[in-house]
């Protein structure tokens, strides 16, 4: 069967929905808008990226002003001084360059980090969405069950009266419908909670839910192309890399450390008595230098902050390593379920048509006498299974489909 056909069984089982039916792509967009995980990840990376231009004022010219005042006994009574020193990097031995680099590669981590924060709720959305879907389909199914029982049970207690038909039938019926009954307060209870779940996840009360989307166009065609995808675009992986590249920087920046530095340094300072009218307000300092900073010995300092930058780095090569053989490990999983929930979401869906076609035949056989009352209850049976495994085995496969796009870095808010 193809998508199409798919698409319209689905509507004939579980009932048209109504134009004002909550789509997933809305669903997904509410929970962008309001999402407090989402909106925390993102003002984390805004403060991440102030690390940027925080390395880079390490090489910028500085100014300060000092000011103090006071009362001499001895001297000139009240007076007061200030000095105004400014001072400008002429050469930092690498540390400005390196703390540059590494900030920015701390930057692009976490800018892949918030991506992935957004596939993360995403994911969710998608998995509340189709849960609660499967849901709501289950309760539609229990109360078609419950309506056609009770045409069943109405023309067997008439065959009853007209003696064509047995206590035993109308018994059998009725504990059917009964049981029915039961399946149905079973399943609409799951749907209160799957409901509460989605309030969670998306910020607003359910409706009822439109079909997703039957096919999604960024999915990869082929299980080489997903890998491919997935090395070049997945998220965490990405950021795993970006971070190995910052921890390389840090090690340059811990060899800066034992590199001459130059500033060009400047000061003046100036007094002033406010207690003898005669004695005015003099200069007291007036320099430009240039300061050179050499460092000879640091006890060992230097030589073990490169060590350990070099050992952090050695470990970030080890993480993307591990991200790689992870990243390929979800891409096949997630393509392995994906083509099982569709074989048997064709397969479901030519049996929910077989079951129907049987449970018709079944009645219209009962109504001449070529049918027991069993038959009817094993049919009717048959074809609910029929359709929940159908509506499970859609779920299942738009969670599967999402998960190949999470893995291959193409799921955001407008994958639907």
């Amino acid at each position: 069967m193809n998508e199409r056909n798919a698409l319209l069984v689905g509507v004939a089982l579980f009932a048209a929905f109504p134009a004002h039916a909550e789509t997933l792509h809305d669903a997904v967009a509410a929970a962008y808008a309001t999402n407090p995980t989402l909106a925390s990840a993102h003002a984390r990376q805004d403060a991440l990226s102030e690390e940027t231009e925080q390395a880079r004022a390490g090489g910028r010219l500085t100014a300060s002003a000092d000011g103090a005042g006071g009362y001499d006994r001895f001297n000139y009574g009240r007076g007061g001084s200030a000095t105004v020193s400014a001072t400008l990097p002429i050469w930092t031995g690498g540390r400005v360059p390196a703390a540059i680099h590494a900030a920015q590669a701390d930057v692009a981590a976490g800018d892949q980090t918030v991506r992935d924060s957004e596939a993360q709720l995403v994911t969710a959305v998608v998995g509340a969405y189709a849960e609660l879907l499967y849901d709501q389909q289950a309760v539609d199914i229990a109360k078609a069950d419950i309506a056609l029982l009770d045409h069943q049970v109405a023309e067997a207690q008439a065959r009853f009266r007209l003696g064509q038909a047995t206590k035993t039938d109308v018994a059998q019926l009725v504990a059917q419908r009964a049981s029915a009954v039961a399946t149905l307060a079973d399943a609409q209870a799951t749907l209160d909670m799957t409901q509460a779940s989605y309030r969670a996840t998306i910020g607003h009360d359910p409706g009822e839910l439109a079909p997703p989307p039957t096919a999604l166009t960024s999915l990869p065609g082929t299980l080489d192309q997903a890998r491919g995808r997935a090395i070049a675009e997945n998220p965490q992986l990405k950021a795993s890399l970006r971070a190995a590249d910052a921890s390389a920087a840090r090690i340059d920046a811990a060899r800066a450390n034992g590199a001459p530095s130059l500033n060009l340094g400047g000061d003046y300072g100036y007094d002033q008595n406010l207690g003898n009218s005669n004695i005015g307000g003099f200069p007291v300092a007036a320099a430009v230098a240039l300061q050179l900073h050499v460092p000879i010995l640091t006890g060992g300092l230097v030589s073990s902050q490169v060590r350990q930058a070099s050992a952090a780095h050695r470990a970030d090569l080890f993480d993307a390593d591990a991200a790689i053989r992870e990243t390929t490990r979800q891409v096949d999983s997630a393509w392995a379920a994906l083509a099982s929930a569709r074989a048997q979401t064709d397969a479901d869906s030519g049996r929910v048509d077989a079951a129907d076609l049987a449970l018709k035949g079944v009645r219209a056989e009962y109504a001449f006498a070529l049918r027991t009352t069993l038959d009817i209850l094993e049919a009717d049976e048959s074809l609910r299974a029929a359709q929940l495994a159908l509506a499970r085995e859609r779920s299942d496969a738009l969670i599967a489909a999402t998960a190949l796009l999470r893995a291959t870095g193409r799921l955001d808010h407008d994958s639907f």
